[in-house]
């Protein structure tokens, strides 16, 4: 299979991405600390049917990076993607995103409703329920430590690059349940993309402007339900954000579908890529 690299101009903004495939349009969005590669199980099986494009979300890998905070407010995130829809020349797409990428689709469905064919979000809660158990939920609490340490100006970054990346290396590959799902090679390319000059800053501004712009304001975002079908793919072992933030998703989400993947970390699709591809696959067909 062929993958394409291509950049779009978006919101003033050069957004790298990859294209593999033909037919109707699936955008698939990373999380932290990642960049599109998180999709390269997905991408051949997906491809086989629909067009697929995994982005670089801004501050990522080889896509730009404005320097300050408010540069990646959740706003301007979903109008990236709406902006990716329209730079490719389609009307609707379905949606899938994972931690971070999870956050931008859930917000995406509900402002932007009418380009939304189907949407797939894996371990991240929906905003409210994620809000909801920040201040409510202790467990949940002490599990976002790093959110509130990502908050100190420049100590994450110097961090980092002290350490060589230990930090975020060890946050991708010490959850996992299950041996060799991170190569050697894997890891180079991670270690690649986080090189990048200024992404170190820019992937911790998202959580930056999650904070300071304030909760609230994502809160009064996620007022509407996601009417388009729903499928959420949960890896139960997952240490940063607990099972119990998916309980409740159903008020949020009028034809929603939600698969347990038991022993799973957080980083599902590449953790368990056969499992995951089983019920994504038929799943964005319209076969389940």
């Amino acid at each position: 299979m062929q993958i394409e690299h291509a950049t779009a101009l978006i919101n003033g903004l050069n957004l790298h991405y990859v294209r593999a495939g033909s037919g109707p349009l699936v955008v698939l969005l990373h999380g932290f600390p990642e960049f599109w590669y998180s999709w390269r199980h997905q991408i051949p099986a997906l491809a086989e049917t629909h067009t697929v494009v995994a982005l670089d979300q801004r501050g990522y890998n080889l896509s730009d990076k404005p320097a300050l905070w408010q540069h990646y407010t959740i706003d301007l995130l979903v109008d990236d993607v709406r902006g990716l829809i329209e730079h490719l020349g389609f009307e609707r797409a379905t949606i899938v995103g994972h931690d971070w990428g999870g956050a931008v689709a859930w917000t995406f469905a509900m402002r932007y409703h009418g380009y939304v064919e189907r949407l797939v979000v894996m371990n991240l809660p929906h905003p409210k329920l994620m809000i909801k158990n920040l201040w409510t939920n202790p467990r949940q609490l002490l599990r976002s430590w790093y959110i509130f340490m990502f908050q100190l100006p420049k100590f994450p970054e110097w961090l980092a690059k002290r350490n060589n990346f230990e930090m975020l290396t060890k946050a991708l590959t010490g959850a996992v349940q299950r041996p060799g799902v991170f190569s050697a090679e894997d890891i180079q390319a991670y270690h690649e993309a986080w090189s990048q000059p200024g992404a170190l800053t820019a992937m911790i501004n998202w959580y930056r402007a999650y904070v300071r712009q304030g909760m609230k304001h994502l809160n009064q975002l996620s007022t509407h339900s996601v009417h388009a079908p729903t499928l959420m793919i949960w890896g139960t072992a997952d240490g940063a954000l607990g099972q119990e933030l998916t309980y409740g998703t159903e008020r949020y989400a009028t034809d929603l579908r939600i698969r347990y993947l038991t022993d799973v970390s957080h980083w599902v699709q590449q953790e368990a890529p056969n499992e995951v591809n089983a019920v994504l696959i038929p799943f964005v067909r319209g076969e389940g």
